[in-house]
């Protein structure tokens, strides 16, 4: 029997769809997105805004739908990821091939094993400081930090309903952004009840 010839990279680039990923040496076909997917995304992207206002110390080059070439084999796309402008000071181009500084990813029903398991040992073993996963059904985060090499838990949470049926509007700091209080209410219904970091 023929063995199963590995997708490369250049496999990828040549695919039709654009919704596509490499995992594994497999090109495989992105969830669709739910509104909630969307809202989530965004709403993340709007607190952390503040870093991508910023150039040198402290400025971050962050961006939705990334694909990252991790080597031939792996070249997953991923929901949020943030490069730091001190290290990388000119915009990321194409596919990029610089590692992330923080990858985020935002779970969807059926596909979570790829975020909770492939993903968090790809980027453990590329040594990516920071790996986030939010469920926006479950509305859970969990934020890992690379520490000697393995990813640590160092923040997760679950945004629960009050006593009144309203929800919290919780403010916290998480690394690698924890400069700023992230609105986690916000996070997972779109709603923003605290102000705003475009001021800040």
């Amino acid at each position: 029997m023929e063995a199963l010839k590995l997708k490369t990279v250049e496999d990828l680039l040549l695919s039709e769809d654009e919704r596509v990923e490499l995992i594994n040496g497999e090109i495989v076909k992105r969830p669709m997105s739910r509104f909630e997917h969307g809202q989530t995304q965004t709403s993340l992207s709007d607190e952390v805004i503040v870093f991508k206002h910023k150039s040198g110390p402290g400025g971050c080059w962050i961006i939705t739908e990334a694909s990252v070439r991790y080597s031939e084999h792996q070249c997953p796309s991923h929901d949020l990821a943030g490069w730091k402008k001190e290290r990388v000071p000119n915009r990321p181009t194409g596919i990029v091939k610089i590692k992330p500084d923080w990858v985020c990813e935002i779970t969807s029903p059926g596909h979570e094993r790829k975020d909770v398991f492939h993903n968090l040992l790809l980027l453990q073993d590329y040594e990516v400081p920071y790996y986030w996963i939010i469920s926006p059904e479950d509305k859970t985060l969990i934020a890992y930090k690379l520490i000697n090499k393995k990813y640590n838990i160092i923040f997760s949470m679950r945004y629960e309903t009050g006593e009144t049926g309203e929800r919290a509007s919780k403010m916290m700091r998480i690394e690698p952004f924890d400069e700023i209080e992230i609105e986690l209410g916000y996070i997972f219904t779109g709603e923003k009840r605290m102000g705003s970091n475009f001021d800040q």
